[in-house]
């Protein structure tokens, strides 16, 4: 069982470690980060897990963002330790925080990773949406939180507008 809990300000540190430790040096110069420059995040979205001895173990957060004209969520990073991986830290962050983006009223989700991994929470390719390059755009990867979300949103993943 895992005890998922709010991000805080006084986590942030610790947090950021898990993805320093998890991710490339130069994760922070990917197109993805451009996104979420000067934007707050979702912080109801932001959770992550501590171990018994205290150490962060896995990590969420969700960005806004604009696909077209239309509001979306940026799922990411996603992070869990390399010692935890396996144990379904991953998967409790995701079914977590994707019930609860609906709940608060999001209509669509979007990320840039592996379709075998995310198809089982129901994300599926968006072939009409582009993520700034250099990305991938087999990685480009979106749910529907209300029915038909994604029906007819096409274009750039860009800053959020209010």
């Amino acid at each position: 069982m895992f005890h998922l809990t709010r991000e805080t300000s006084d986590d942030r540190a610790d947090i950021d470690a898990l993805y320093d430790l998890c991710f490339s040096p130069g994760r922070t110069s990917l197109s993805s980060y451009r996104l979420r420059d000067d934007v707050e995040p979702i912080w109801d979205l932001c959770l992550f897990v501590r171990d018994e001895m205290g150490l962060v173990v896995g990590a969420i957060r969700y960005w806004p963002v604009m696909v077209g004209h239309e509001h979306a969520l940026l799922l990411g990073p996603i992070a869990v330790h390399p010692t935890r991986q396996g144990d379904g830290l991953g998967a409790a962050l995701v079914d977590k925080t994707l019930h609860h983006a609906k709940e608060l009223g999001w209509q669509r989700v979007i990320l840039v990773g592996d379709a075998p991994y995310y198809q089982r929470f129901g994300f599926s390719k968006l072939p009409d949406v582009i993520m700034p390059p250099p990305t991938n755009p087999d990685r480009v990867l979106g749910i529907s939180l209300q029915p038909g979300a994604w029906e007819g949103v096409t274009g750039s993943v860009g800053k959020f507008r209010t």
